[in-house]
């Protein structure tokens, strides 16, 4: 039974990830930041454990306690992160620290805890929940944009260096998913933006209505689009280093390609609505 480890399991694509990898086979520790959500994790049959990804002790415990449980893990899902939306201008240092925290450097270190054991057994797949605005920037949402070019560029960097292993790293970039994304987009902006003083008041009242409100936004898929391509992750013999779900994370793509990138500002600038994760 290979196991995998499973960050940000509370609700949404981390929930569908660890009960779709059980399902199949896979022994899963199922992490999660807040303890209630440990302990419900507990109840639905999973090893969960607490893990907060802006907290380098929870990381250091969290990963002591799941290698008293296995010696080495297969795979490594990196799903847990959170979405701080907001005109730059009125993000505070640190906010966007607090933003790296959780989406960036927590991810780098668990990366680092787990690599020798993968590299030692020559196997294993690393995968990374990235976002279409991992490679295209929309306006209001520049620290999680940030976080995510970052990712994408540590990703790439370490695909190289490990080149004559047999680890494979994956990127999944998503587009609109059914999720709590914006609910806790909109939690995270009221706690760091004071709207009021602001530039962007206008701006940000439309950006509101979107991450309140409980419409799906066009082509929204289900978490089990992103199950399907981590599954293709874990177990194809060549992982693909790019997985592309929904429609606009695809063409989003093909435009970034072929057009300047003063057309692309004109696209982007209007189609930078809330919540696409």
């Amino acid at each position: 039974m290979r196991a995998v480890l499973i960050t940000g399991c509370s609700s949404g694509i981390g929930l569908c990830l660890a009960q779709g990898l059980k399902q199949a086979g896979y022994r899963v520790f199922a992490t999660a930041r807040k303890l209630q959500d440990v302990e419900k994790l507990s109840h639905l049959g999973f090893e969960s454990y607490q893990l907060d990804l802006a907290s380098s002790a929870s990381i250091q415990l969290a990963m002591r306690e799941i290698f008293s449980q296995t010696d080495t893990l297969y795979g490594l899902i990196h799903n847990g992160a959170y979405g701080q939306v907001g005109a730059l201008e009125d993000i505070s240092r640190e906010v966007l620290e607090a933003q790296f925290q959780a989406n960036v450097f927590g991810w780098h270190e668990l990366t680092n805890l787990v690599l020798p054991s993968m590299k030692k057994n020559n196997t294993g797949r690393i995968i990374y929940l990235s976002s279409v605005l991992g490679f295209v920037a929309m306006p209001f949402r520049g620290p999680y944009n940030a976080s995510k070019f970052a990712i994408e560029g540590l990703v790439d960097t370490l695909r190289l260096e490990l080149t004559n292993t047999q680890v494979q790293l994956s990127l999944i970039q998503p587009g609109p998913i059914e999720s709590q994304f914006r609910a806790n987009a909109y939690l995270a902006f009221k706690a760091h933006v004071d709207m009021d003083k602001s530039d962007y008041k206008e701006n940000y009242q439309g950006m509101i209505q979107r991450l309140k409100s409980t419409k799906l936004a066009a082509y929204t898929l289900s978490p089990e689009s992103i199950l399907n391509c981590t599954l293709h992750a874990l177990e194809a013999p060549k992982a693909k280093i790019h997985y592309r779900v929904t429609f606009p994370t695809k063409l989003f793509a093909v435009l970034k390609r072929v057009l300047p990138s003063r057309i692309m500002d004109k696209i982007l600038s209007k189609a930078g609505g809330g919540g696409k994760r």
